[in-house]
């Protein structure tokens, strides 16, 4: 059979086909896997962040910047007071309410990105059928085309 059209799929494709390829990245691939020291820091900052980025440490934070406006307002005196609201109230709240909407948005990207893999493998196998009948069709027009060519004039 004479082929008209020679299939040459693509690398990524034959990845998936054979097995090598690998799911979406996610967060946790991401933490350093070379030395000792690297994977105890990446542990320790991830528990941090993990305890720090609550709501409850935000409230715990609140808390513990409203103890001392009093003794900013008694002072009287308004660089005082900007700088509690600046450096007490806002960066104390406003650190973990952060980390609780990029852990929020960390997910939504995972979630995101595992659907974009899934839709992908889908689409690949889907390319794959076609091709598988695209082939058959060609076989049957092939067969078609050496009839016709026989069939006396």
């Amino acid at each position: 059979m004479t082929t008209v059209y020679q299939y040459v799929p693509h690398h990524r494709t034959e990845d998936r086909v054979s097995g090598r390829a690998h799911g979406p990245v996610k967060v946790h691939d991401q933490l350093p896997k070379d030395t000792a020291w690297q994977r105890v820091n990446a542990k320790i900052g991830l528990k941090i962040t993990v305890l720090v980025g609550t709501m409850l440490c935000g409230y715990i934070f609140a808390i513990i910047a409203f103890i001392s406006l009093p003794s900013a307002i008694k002072s009287h005196n308004l660089t005082i007071i900007v700088a509690w609201i600046s450096s007490n109230f806002l960066q104390l709240i406003l650190l973990p309410v952060i980390i609780v909407g990029q852990n929020i948005q960390a997910k939504a990207a995972d979630k995101r990105a595992e659907d974009t893999y899934k839709d992908a493998d889908a689409v690949l196998h889907e390319a794959m059928k076609i091709q598988e009948h695209l082939l058959a069709q060609d076989k049957v027009l092939e067969t078609l085309s050496e009839t016709f060519r026989a069939r006396p004039a």
